[in-house]
């Protein structure tokens, strides 16, 4: 089977970098307002999450909008624009300070709103990592095309992960293993930005019919997954027949609106990806993570 023709030899290799993010929470009040107007006191961003990475259920996890592995940002704004765009799923990063330095991750997910990138290690780099560790991402996948699928976007996807993924196209369509198909009626916030480059949009679980239909009870985190009727190759928006395949990037949320979080990876506007359920389609059991 010949492999998906990429533009990677022409791709830029640039070096960004962050720090490990201390959780934070309102200095007013620690409570989540759940939909059902149920305030609650739950984990949430940021941190080393020592028992949560790809692989675990969603379903599974006590907490809103819990990041798998590390959470990573720059503290200068603009810097942290560009951790967020060029950091690429799949992307290798380097610890470079602490009792973890020298250890080497993968990039797992990018989060909107909080302008965090998601990184996972093994448990016992994990154990040695704390808030304030500074990490390198040799950033690279942005800009990749697929010559022979002009209608499709590419964004935030490492051609190396790219390559481990997906193998075969078919009667003009490229097939991509998911392990969900999710109907693009369901996805909340994060809806209605300018590009997908950067952050993710949730998928709301509120609705019981539709998660047993599409059973997103089984989704885990780093879960590659196609929203159907939906088109991010300019801007997040419901459209008949496009198809937008991202991947879990962090946990639910009991928050009217939110939901698990998919950082987009690809994009047809014109329906030119064919979604295939396959139960292995996760970055964790694809690069052998966990």
């Amino acid at each position: 089977m010949s492999p998906i023709q990429t533009n990677r030899t022409n791709l830029v290799r640039m070096s960004v970098t962050g720090n490990v993010v201390h959780p934070r929470f309102n200095s007013r009040t620690p409570y989540r307002i759940s939909i059902h107007g149920e305030p609650r006191v739950l984990p949430g961003t940021g941190g080393v999450t020592y028992n949560v990475r790809v692989g675990t259920r969603v379903d599974s996890i006590v907490g809103d909008h819990v990041e798998p592995g590390i959470s990573m940002k720059h503290p200068d704004t603009e810097s942290n624009g560009g951790l967020n765009v060029l950091a690429c799923i799949g992307n290798r990063a380097e610890v470079l300070t602490g009792k973890a330095s020298g250890d080497v991750g993968v990039v797992t997910g990018k989060h909107g709103g909080a302008e965090h990138v998601m990184v996972d290690f093994p448990d016992e780099i994990l154990e040695k990592m704390v808030p304030g560790d500074r990490i390198l991402v040799r950033s690279f996948g942005v800009g990749l095309e697929l010559p022979e699928f002009p209608d499709i976007k590419c964004m935030s996807l490492d051609p190396d992960f790219f390559d481990e993924w997906i193998t075969e196209s078919r009667d003009g369509k490229l097939v991509v293993p998911v392990s969900h198909k999710v109907p693009a009626g369901v996805m909340g916030s994060g809806l209605g930005r300018d590009n997908a480059f950067r952050g993710d949009y949730d998928i709301t679980m509120f609705d019981p019919q539709i998660v047993e239909k599409c059973g997103l009870d089984t989704l885990r985190l780093g879960d590659l997954v196609a929203i159907m009727d939906a088109d991010s190759t300019y801007g997040r928006y419901y459209n008949t027949g496009s198809v937008t395949i991202g991947i879990i990037a962090h946990g639910n949320s009991i928050i009217a609106g939110h939901g698990p979080g998919v950082t987009c990876l690809l994009a047809s506007r014109s329906g030119a990806i064919e979604p295939v359920i396959d139960d292995g389609a996760n970055i964790g059991d694809i690069l052998k993570l966990r």
